[in-house]
């Protein structure tokens, strides 16, 4: 891509240097708009998905994730390296500097030019898991503005400028998908057709918030473990506008826009597994993922948003499990909070919101079923639920930087409760707030954010959990 400059001149000042006085500059209005070069790069060609609905063609001819011969049926855990602790971290420079004002040290500081490539099947596949979930953001969008009227959006309380962002953003998954095929190249996969638990545009927004959570989440959970370095920072540069969109859909459901300190990631087998069954099918040799499908977790009294008492619910999702996409059905208009003016009360759309009702709270109750592996799922339901954990014993809330368990209670079959931690990352920053992450799991494995997925092979369900 060629540069230009543009230069400015310096001799008036080298002939005023010797001056006794320098008379004030003289401006002139501007008279004309220079011509400047476009300079620009082609998208990904998009076309609107014209179908939606649940998938009902024929049986798939190839089912399962994708898969090579498998070495082990876990990574096993290990101490910290061996250098982990030998940086004295005390303010000082303890080695030679490569230039000036740059200190040693860093990935990618050598002057090696990037290549913006994937150099590992690792980063193949996460980054393929990305763009299916940009995929889907640019055409949920798009039937959200194309499903409902311009009356169904103003009854909601989003006027046209409001109809108008969610286009923009849209328009920014363009960009993003453009962004990531042409880092996968020729085998990047295309975009699929879908089908969305959403009847009006409350249930909607809901399930557009929860979306974009899991796609945000799901990039910061292995975002610094690619071995692609350059390639990360494009990722990064895409996925914090993402992080706005779900913030900007936090505002129209009327939440307050962020709860939390800490955005919370997870692995990508989570994040696959609340991704593809809203993909109805996708095209043929479409390139498959290798990513694990867990059984969905319902969460029976999932805190409804749009009522007053949010948390005094039964039954009040959209969707089998998974996202769990709050309902806004059969809520009487003394119950609804879309309706009301009254500070503390309102969740109309806003900037913020600060409800004197919470939706969740510690100790809660917290009613849950789950599915039992082997259902067919995600794209031409080629894809199939498994598990390798045992029976589930511990609900694990994840949310910022924390992993917490609590026990599973009453347990009968594929239903039990838990009770809502109380559990803060730091003093004033209850851990428990926002649209986080519940997994069930067979035993409370100690992981950290960067080692959440240690947690994989005792995950038997996961789903995503309304708690503010």
């Amino acid at each position: 891509m060629a540069g230009f400059k543009l230069s400015a001149g310096v001799g008036l000042l080298g002939l005023a240097a010797r001056s006794l006085a320098v008379p004030a500059p003289i401006y002139s209005e501007p008279t004309t708009t220079f011509s400047v070069p476009t300079i620009t790069a082609v998208v990904e060609p998009v076309t609107n998905v014209t179908s939606h609905g649940p998938y009902t063609g024929p049986p798939p001819t190839t089912t399962g994730a994708l898969s090579t011969s498998v070495l082990a049926p876990s990574i096993p855990a290990l101490p910290p390296g061996p250098d982990a602790f030998k940086y004295p971290s005390d303010g000082q420079l303890h080695a030679p500097q490569p230039a000036p004002y740059t200190p040693a040290g860093g990935v990618g500081t050598n002057g090696s030019a990037p290549v913006y490539r994937v150099l590992s099947d690792f980063d193949y596949e996460s980054i393929a898991l990305a763009l299916h979930q940009e995929w889907i953001e640019l055409d949920l969008f798009h039937w959200g503005l194309a499903q409902f009227s311009v009356e169904d959006f103003e009854k909601a309380g989003l006027t046209a400028e409001d109809r108008h962002l969610i286009e923009y953003m849209a328009n920014q998954e363009v960009g993003h998908a453009t962004l990531l095929s042409n880092i996968l190249g020729p085998s990047a996969p295309n975009q699929c057709t879908y089908n969305y638990p959403a009847t009006n545009v409350h249930e909607f927004i809901d399930f557009c918030q929860k979306l974009t959570r899991y796609g945000e989440a799901g990039v910061y959970g292995f975002l610094n473990h690619l071995n692609a370095h350059d390639v990360g920072q494009l990722l990064l540069q895409s996925i914090t506008t993402e992080a706005r969109q779900q913030m900007i859909f936090r505002q129209f459901e009327g939440l307050f826009p962020m709860p939390e300190w800490f955005e919370v990631g997870i692995p990508q087998s989570w994040a696959w597994s609340l991704l593809a069954p809203y993909i109805s099918s996708c095209p043929e040799n479409n390139t498959r993922l290798v990513w694990q499908n867990y059984p969905a977790l319902h969460i029976l009294n999932q805190p409804n948003p749009f009522r007053i008492n949010g948390s005094n619910v039964w039954n009040e999702t959209t969707d089998s499990g998974y996202a769990n996409t709050a309902s806004y059905k059969d809520i009487e208009e003394n119950d609804d909070c879309t309706k009301s003016t009254d500070v503390g009360v309102s969740c109309a759309p806003g900037i913020t919101r600060n409800r004197s009702m919470p939706l969740s709270y510690p100790g809660r109750q917290v009613f849950l079923e789950w599915d039992e592996p082997g259902k067919p799922i995600g794209p031409n339901n080629s894809y199939v639920t498994d598990t390798q954990a045992g029976a589930p014993k511990f609900a694990a809330w994840v949310s910022q930087l924390n992993v917490t368990y609590s026990p599973l209670e009453d347990i009968k079959g594929n239903s039990a409760y838990t009770i809502q931690p109380d559990i803060s990352t730091f003093d004033g920053n209850p851990a428990i707030n926002g649209t986080i992450f519940l997994a069930l799991t067979d035993e409370d494995l100690y992981v950290t954010p960067y080692n959440l997925t240690q947690l994989n092979p005792h995950v038997y369900a996961v789903g995503m959990y309304q708690s503010g």
